[in-house]
Formats: C-alpha cells, structure tokens, sequence
C-alpha cells in the first residue's frame, strides 16, 4: 500500500474526504519526524513507538573495491511494533489486560 491508498482507505473508514484524510496524514507524520529529530518519542498505545537511535561508529567495506573503510556514527530513527500490531501481523488475538 502506498501513500495514496493509504489516504483513500482513511478517507473510507473515518467516512471524511480524501482531501480531509490527507492534510491529517500529512500533519500526522510532520509531527512524528519533529518529535523524534528533537530526541523525543512518540508512542501510540497498541500500535509502536517511533524513536531516535544512536548507531555507533564502525567498519565497513566498499562494495565495489573491497576496501575498508569508516563508517561515522550517527543517529537514526526507529520503530517498534506494539504487542496489538505484532499479534495482528502474526494472525494472533491480542491479550487484554484485566
């Protein structure tokens, strides 16, 4: 599913235009890359967590040559998946809390 359909299908379920789910969607992920460029997290219960990871230093090789060489460290982001959005994706009901 790309972005488009993706908008579309929103559009569908929450009965909104496409114009309406796609200034959401748009302001949605703004504001997901803001939050974790800034250090921050941003997590929704059920779905995962989105987040900034530091990735050390270290050695690579050039593909093309063979040739070591270093690779700095640098920060990137990274998602992980909620317990919801892993039993979904694994065909599982998700255990409720008591």
């Amino acid at each position: 599913m790309n972005k488009s359909e993706l908008i579309e299908a929103a559009a569908t379920a929450a009965d909104v235009s496409k114009a309406a789910a796609e200034r959401v969607l748009g302001a949605l992920m703004d504001t997901v890359v803001k939050t974790v460029a800034k250090g921050e997290a941003v997590t929704l219960v059920g779905f995962g967590t989105f987040k900034a990871a530091k990735r050390a230093a270290r050695m690579g090789k050039n593909p093309k040559t063979g040739q070591p060489l270093k690779i700095p460290a640098t920060t990137v982001p990274k998602f992980s998946p909620g317990a919801a959005f892993k039993a979904a994706v694994a065909g599982k009901k998700a255990a409720k809390k008591k």
